[in-house]
């Protein structure tokens, strides 16, 4: 390891499914490489920090090499505490009954103080991954508890739809996945998010150029939006083992230089970019150096692409509105 000091990594909602499937591959190794020793702060809820002890358990029964920290608690300010990076897994869930402002407000309540937090508590250059859902809105209530830490190092996660997308064009076109690049995700983590095929790449061609437009802009777009609820009805649970899949994804994108050509999908707050208002965390294509990230530009996008970023902005605008008290003024 060569003496490489700890990444310092606070995981919220550790004990739940998500955080059960990323906690381990993180420990492993997966999320900043074979060489980079980590150390893990898991914070969850009172009433799970029996799971949570059991979890913490099972890594330390793991031996991993590179787990050299790991710390669980309740409290919020602890786990945050000098960290790195904070992976805020945990959220209220949708309820039989729940409408979506419902949803958006409950969660407010958490992911603000969760913000505040971090900015007493983190270390100076901490940078920040939402997941739990609705995240874009959840990340833009916690980014604004914490004006001590830059926007740019805070990020929203629609790699789980970029990974879905990719898979699906693969399929569709018989071809490795890993010969699709360039995918975009725009808008929200939600129904209204938009799978860019326009610009996205099969073995090097525009896939409006191997695949029909028709179909991409019809039951695939709508197999992408959908496809959380369909997993959901088909095994009873949300996707887990993927978004965790995901949230790896995203922090390597993040760490690493994007390669030549290529962008990753991540949600981040913009500064103006395609029209959307600054500050609104959306997801765009963007680019990464290694340490900083930034929305691709100069993309050509046709009436069809500038729609649906728009009914994004729209939804995300609206989303603002029901819960602008929750933000500080």
């Amino acid at each position: 390891m060569g003496g490489s000091k700890a990444i310092r990594i606070a995981i919220t909602g550790a004990a739940g499914q998500i955080g059960y499937a990323s906690v381990f591959r993180i420990a492993a190794g997966e999320m900043f490489g074979p060489d980079q020793p980590v150390s893990l702060r898991l914070l969850e809820l009172d009433s799970a920090l029996g799971a949570l002890e059991g979890v913490a358990m099972e890594l330390e029964d793991c031996a991993f090499p590179l787990l050299e920290g790991l710390d669980i608690t309740s409290d919020t300010d602890e786990a945050f505490s000098g960290v790195n990076w904070a992976l805020l897994i945990g959220s209220a869930p949708r309820k039989a009954g729940m409408q979506r402002s419902d949803l958006l407000r409950v969660n407010g309540h958490i992911f603000g103080p969760q913000g505040a937090s971090l900015a007493r508590c983190a270390d100076s250059g901490v940078r920040v991954l939402v997941v739990g859902n609705p995240c874009n809105t959840n990340c833009s209530i916690a980014m604004s508890h914490a004006p001590e830490i830059p926007s740019e190092r805070w990020f929203s996660m629609t790699r789980l739809d970029a990974n879905r997308a990719c898979s699906r064009l693969a399929m569709a076109a018989e071809v490795p996945v890993d010969v699709v690049t360039n995918m975009a995700i725009w808008g929200n983590h939600s129904s209204t998010l938009f799978p860019d095929f326009t610009h996205a790449r099969i073995g090097g061609k525009l896939a409006t150029e191997v695949l029909d437009r028709q179909w991409l802009e019809g039951p695939f777009v709508t197999e992408i939006q959908e496809r959380g609820s369909a997993i959901i009805k088909a095994r009873g649970a949300s996707s887990a083992a993927s978004a965790a899949n995901a949230i790896i994804g995203t922090v390597k994108s993040i760490v690493n230089p994007t390669p030549k050509g290529d962008w990753a999908a991540i949600a981040v707050p913009s500064r103006g970019d395609y029209g959307v208002p600054e500050g609104l965390v959306f997801g765009f294509p963007v680019q990464s150096d290694g340490e900083q990230v930034s929305v691709v530009e100069g993309l050509d996008n046709d009436a069809y692409v500038r729609d649906r970023i728009s009914r994004g902005m729209e939804e995300l605008l609206a989303e603002r509105k029901v819960v602008r008290d929750l933000f500080p003024v």
